[in-house]
């Protein structure tokens, strides 16, 4: 009897799960990363109205800043909104379409979206960013590391 193949989603995290090790197999993630980011998202968004500001909108362009962002730090283990290279959030989302952008947290090892959004609106940099009420856009990023370990972004932005 032939085997059933079933579509694959090639995501940041499998390509990190598959790298440098071809026939070892990873456990899948205890959450799946988009379900992650979604929750990120509309978590914001309610500390946001309960704080006077306007909901954001999802954005294209800024999540794929933001998965760069998580990806970079979960295959490098380098905590940093700065790359090695120099490239802060600001040239990300220029590089992938956005031009405005206007801030952008980071986070890691919060096994859940209600620990990692908790934790940024416990830190008044991070809070800032997320209740500017400015802000009209948001794209986050979610990406385990080869150990399993998540590693979270949010870009926030003007338009």
């Amino acid at each position: 009897m032939p085997r059933r193949l079933l579509p694959l989603a090639v995501t940041p995290a499998l390509l990190l799960a598959t790298a440098g090790a071809a026939h070892a197999v990873e456990p899948a993630p205890p959450v799946a990363p988009a379900v992650l980011m979604s929750q990120v998202v509309t978590m914001t968004n309610q500390q946001r109205a309960a704080n006077g500001c306007g909901q954001l909108a999802v954005d294209r362009e800024l999540i794929v800043a933001s998965v760069r962002q998580s990806w970079y730090m979960a295959r490098t283990g380098r905590f940093s909104h700065v790359w090695n290279d120099g490239t802060t959030f600001v040239r990300r989302s220029h590089q992938a379409g956005y031009e405005q952008p206007s801030g952008e947290n980071i986070a890691w090892g919060y096994r859940t979206a209600s620990e990692v959004v908790g934790a940024w609106m416990a830190s008044p940099r991070h809070r800032a960013n997320m209740l500017n009420c400015g802000a009209h856009s948001i794209g986050t990023g979610v990406v385990y590391a080869a150990n399993g370990v998540p590693y979270y972004t949010q870009v926030f932005g003007w338009e």
